[in-house]
């Protein structure tokens, strides 16, 4: 039977990023994630990130920012860690959602390529999550987030 999406030149057209689409790294202001304001500069501005940094932070606002709640964003931007408090799980089940809903939340932008080497740290009801991510471009950093989950 013959495939039923589009193909170009044998490949299909819903191909990764990496099947030559170029994605575009742009630069951001940056932020301070530990005191909650934007980085300013030596004369009253507002400092810039980098290419590699302004998507690291977009990562961790991105973890930082509960699904659904704000107008601002679209419905794909964000997490949706308040769906785990109150259902009982397991730690095992607990970790297994929580890289679930990582590797989801962070996969939506086209930077980046992969999420992975996650480590958890319990304490009590919280675990504090960091994990590995790689841009498409091979860079990689470590992010991490609080999440409560019962």
């Amino acid at each position: 039977m013959p495939s039923l999406l589009p193909t170009s030149s044998g490949a299909s057209v819903l191909s990764p990023v990496s099947a030559g689409r170029q994605v575009s790294f742009g630069r951001s202001w940056r932020f301070d994630f530990e005191r909650g304001d934007f980085v300013p500069t030596a004369t009253g501005g507002v400092a810039m990130s980098s290419d590699v940094q302004a998507w690291v932070e977009w990562c961790r606002k991105a973890l930082l920012t509960a699904r659904y709640r704000h107008l601002a964003y679209g419905r794909a931007y964000g997490q949706e860690f308040e769906d785990l408090i109150g259902r009982g799980l397991t730690r095992e089940a607990a970790e297994a959602e929580v890289r679930r809903m990582v590797t989801e939340c962070l996969t939506v932008d086209p930077r980046t390529a992969s999420v992975g080497n996650f480590a958890f740290d319990w304490a009590g009801d919280a675990v504090y999550v960091t994990c590995e991510i790689a841009s498409v471009r091979g860079e990689s950093a470590s992010v991490g987030v609080r999440v409560v989950v019962s």
